[in-house]
C-alpha cells in the first residue's frame, strides 16, 4: 500500500497518562515494569545463565550505508530542538522502555504525528531501509490498522496511524555502534547497527483487528502467513508429536517476552527438531524464514543460517486448540532466537470473527543480544585491548 497521507482531522502526541488515575492493576503492572528495568540487562536465558561466544564481531560483507543515509537525511530535516528529543546514549535503557500498549506511559522521541509530512516521510524511509520490505509493509499496516482501530472504538485521540515515536541511539556511522527505534502500539522495532552487522530485535509486530474491513484503510491485513504457516506446521504433527509440544494450558496474555520482559528465564521445552521427520524440519526452517526475513535479504539470509546452525537445540512449542478455529500460541526456540506468534483476547474490541482476531509476532535474541548488547560488549572490550 502507498504511504500516501490520508485526509484527517489534526491531532497532537497522546499525553502522557496520569497513573494515580488509572486502575489499580493497570497501576500494579506499571509499577512491576519499572521495577524490571531496575535488572541489569541480561536477555532472556534457558537457566539464568547467558551462554556466551554466542554473538562474535564479524564481516557480514552487507554495506549497511543505505541505512546510515536514510537516518542522517532524517536527522539533517530536523531542527535543533527535534534532534536533542529524537537522540540518546546507546548505551542507554531507554532502549528497553518500549511498550505493546497504546498508552503513552514512557513514549520517546518524538511522535510522527508532530512531524511535518517531510519529516515523517523520512521517518518512513528509515523504516524502509532498516527492514526487508515484507516485514516493512507488516510494520506499516500494523500502523494503518491503528487507525481503523480508532474508527471503530471512536477513540481517535488513543489510536492512530501515527501515533508512532521514532528515536535514534547513537550517530550514524559506517564503523560506530548506534540504532533506532520505532515504538508504539503493535509496532515496536529495535534495530542496532555496528558496522556491517545489524541485530533486529527485539521487534513485536501485532494488531486488532488483524483485518480492516472497512474505512480508510479496508482491506489492510496482518500476519495471515505466520498465522497460517504455524498453525500448518503443528496441523502436519503426529498426535504423539503433537502431545510434546505443548508448553503451557493457557494463552498467555501477552505473550512471555513482550515488553519489559528483558531477563525472563524460558527453559527449552517442546518438541525438538531431533524427533521431526527431514520434512518437519523442513517446514520448520520455512517457519523461521517468516521471521529472518525481517531483516534485508542478505543480512535476513545470514541471520537464518546463524540460526539453523543451532537447529539441532530448538525447540518448538504450542498452546491452545489445533483446529481451524480457536486461538494460538506457539514458540520455536534455540540460543540465537526466540519467535512467539499468540492471539490475545480482544482489548478494545471484542473477538466477533476471524477478522477481529488480536494477534502478535515478536522475535527476540536470547543470550544477551537484544538490543545488540552482546555485540555491544565485544565492541566495547575489543577497543579497552
Amino acid at each position: 500500500m502507498s504511504d500516501a497521507p490520508v485526509v484527517r482531522r489534526a491531532r497532537r502526541a497522546p499525553p502522557r497518562i496520569d497513573e494515580s488515575k488509572v486502575s489499580q492493576p493497570l497501576q500494579d503492572l506499571f509499577n512491576g515494569w519499572r521495577e524490571s528495568l531496575k535488572e541489569p540487562f541480561k536477555g532472556i536465558t534457558a537457566d539464568g545463565a547467558v551462554e556466551s561466544g554466542l554473538f562474535p564481531l564479524r564481516t557480514t560483507g552487507t554495506s549497511t550505508a543505505p541505512l546510515v543515509d536514510a537516518v542522517r537525511a532524517f536527522l539533517a530535516s530536523l531542527d535543533d530542538a527535534q534532534r536533542r528529543a529524537v537522540t540518546f546514549d546507546v548505551d542507554g535503557e531507554v532502549w528497553r522502555t518500549w511498550s505493546n500498549i497504546h498508552r503513552n506511559l514512557m513514549r520517546h522521541g518524538l511522535c510522527l504525528v508532530e512531524l511535518s509530512e517531510a519529516q515523517r516521510e523520512r521517518a518512513y524511509g528509515v523504516m524502509r531501509a532498516g527492514l526487508g520490505a515484507r516485514a516493512y509493509e507488516t510494520a506499516r499496516n500494523a500502523m494503518r490498522l491503528n487507525e481503523t482501530l480508532a474508527e471503530l472504538t471512536g477513540l481517535p485521540d488513543e489510536f492512530g496511524d501515527q501515533f508512532y515515536w521514532i528515536s535514534i541511539f547513537g550517530t550514524p556511522s559506517p564503523d560506530r555502534p548506534w540504532g533506532w527505534q520505532m515504538d508504539g502500539h503493535h509496532c515496536n522495532i529495535n534495530c542496532f547497527v555496528l558496522r556491517d552487522q545489524i541485530v533486529l530485535s527485539p521487534m513485536l509486530l501485532g494488531s486488532e483487528p488483524v483485518t480492516a474491513e472497512a474505512g480508510v484503510y479496508a482491506g489492510v491485513t496482518v500476519l495471515r502467513e505466520e498465522e497460517a504457516e504455524g498453525w500448518a506446521f503443528m496441523n502436519a504433527l503426529s498426535p504423539e508429536q503433537r502431545a510434546c509440544t505443548l508448553v503451557g494450558t493457557e494463552l498467555p496474555f501477552d505473550g512471555y517476552a513482550s515488553g519489559f520482559k528483558d531477563n525472563i528465564v524460558v527453559p527449552y521445552i517442546g518438541l525438538p527438531t531431533a524427533e521431526m521427520s527431514g520434512e518437519q524440519r523442513e517446514r520448520l526452517k520455512r517457519l523461521i524464514a517468516l521471521y529472518t526475513d525481517r531483516l534485508q535479504p542478505s543480512h535476513a539470509s545470514q541471520r537464518l543460517d546463524e540460526v539453523i546452525a543451532h537447529f539441532d537445540r530448538t525447540v518448538f512449542g504450542w498452546i491452545g486448540e489445533c483446529d481451524p478455529v480457536s486461538p494460538f500460541y506457539y514458540r520455536i526456540y534455540n540460543p540465537v532466537i526466540f519467535i512467539e506468534f499468540y492471539h490475545q483476547p480482544g482489548v478494545a474490541l471484542p473477538n466477533t470473527g476471524y477478522n477481529r482476531r488480536h494477534a502478535h509476532a515478536l522475535v527476540r535474541t536470547p543470550n544477551g543480544n537484544d538490543y545488540g548488547r552482546a555485540l555491544l560488549r565485544e565492541f566495547r572490550e575489543a577497543r579497552a585491548r
